[in-house]
């Protein structure tokens, strides 16, 4: 194979530092070519983990629930599996995937665009749960908190976030324990963790272990301030982070350079395939450049409402050095853009993918 200057290495990028490589020795992405499996594989779903992966005693592990209720609850995990259950699948994405992509980079989990996952899970709806409780008519918001504890920016807390009465009370919202069939692994939030479909993943707080009813918006850490749309430093609060931007990823065609990832294609007709995704609903949509010349490919069934969708094109690869790109539109007509829009955090960018690809 003839190697190509466009699959060499980027000699000149700023180096990472090794906070960054020791983050991204413990944070797993998932790989482009997972991309084939309708329901990725949970070794293959990508992780993100704040503080330390806590150890949970299945037999031991309760769930409160309290705060502004009628009737506080405590679920053992026996208990709630017991309850009405539900298996969906729902695509999960880390609101920084990427957050290495953009200049100047912002210094934190250094996510190219392999942070998703594609997994059936099963648990219980958390509306049963909170009606069990009785949320009393002055609640504003309910805060979740899970067992894994530590420092960040200096504050040290327990992770959690909290959602409104609104969206706490989404019938797809659940509380789960199982993952592809399976019960949920430690990495994954075992024993139980909340999923909020359609959401980026910092959303769904593992090792969940508190339920807490509240009158006034939660002004913890990862809520105001981490995960926020800010364009400078000084643009302070921000805008949260919520729901997933479109996003669309294409398998590699062909072979990887083992350095760059760079592919390299034979000539002929090449089926190009891929999987798009948003927090809107099943993609619409997905558009294939080759060279930046734009055309609608072929859309695959949808498999659910949270669900990633399939999508393909024929290409007719002639020899020579090409740029493929891939872009989704939702359900509420956004369409991913073709640059980034750089922010402070590196949060929510979702510019439609470059893959270089040499045919011979």
């Amino acid at each position: 194979m003839t190697q190509d200057v466009a699959m060499r290495s980027e000699a000149g990028a700023e180096p990472f530092g090794l906070d960054e490589l020791r983050l991204a020795g413990r944070n797993r992405g998932s790989l482009p070519e997972a991309l084939r499996y309708d329901v990725t594989p949970v070794g293959l779903h990508y992780l993100l983990i704040h503080f330390d992966v806590p150890y949970v005693d299945p037999a031991s592990w309760r769930l409160s629930v309290g705060g502004n209720v009628e009737r506080p609850v405590e679920l053992g995990l026996d208990k709630l599996r017991a309850l009405p259950a539900a298996t969906i699948p729902v695509t999960l994405e880390c609101a920084g995937n990427g957050r290495a992509l953009l200049e100047p980079r912002p210094v934190s989990q250094p996510w190219l665009e392999e942070a998703f996952g594609n997994a059936e899970w099963t648990g219980t709806p958390l509306r049963g749960v909170l009606e069990r409780a009785g949320l009393r008519p002055d609640t504003a918001e309910l805060v979740f908190t899970g067992a894994d504890r530590g420092v960040q920016d200096g504050v040290a807390h327990s992770y959690a976030r909290s959602l409104t009465v609104q969206e706490a009370l989404r019938e797809e919202v659940m509380l789960v324990y199982a993952m592809n069939g399976r019960p949920l692994e430690p990495q994954h939030g075992a024993p139980v963790r909340l999923l909020v479909p359609g959401w980026y993943g910092m959303a769904s707080v593992k090792w969940l272990t508190d339920i807490e009813a509240v009158t006034e918006p939660f002004d913890g850490y990862q809520q105001q301030i981490a995960y926020r749309y800010q364009d400078d430093p000084d643009d302070t609060p921000g805008e949260p982070v919520s729901r997933m931007r479109p996003r669309s990823l294409m398998v590699p065609p062909g072979v990887p350079d083992f350095q760059t990832r760079g592919r390299f294609v034979s000539a002929g007709p090449v089926e190009l395939t891929g999987r798009a995704w948003s927090g809107a609903g099943p993609v619409q949509r997905v558009e294939v450049a080759i060279d930046g010349r734009w055309q609608d490919a072929t859309m695959h069934e949808v498999l659910g409402d949270y669900a990633w969708r399939g999508w393909s094109l024929r290409w007719d690869a002639t020899p020579g050095r090409h740029e493929l790109r891939c872009r989704a539109t939702d359900a509420a007509g956004e369409t991913q853009p073709l640059e980034p829009h750089w922010n402070v955090q590196g949060m929510g960018n979702n510019a439609a993918q470059r893959l270089p690809v040499l045919v011979e």
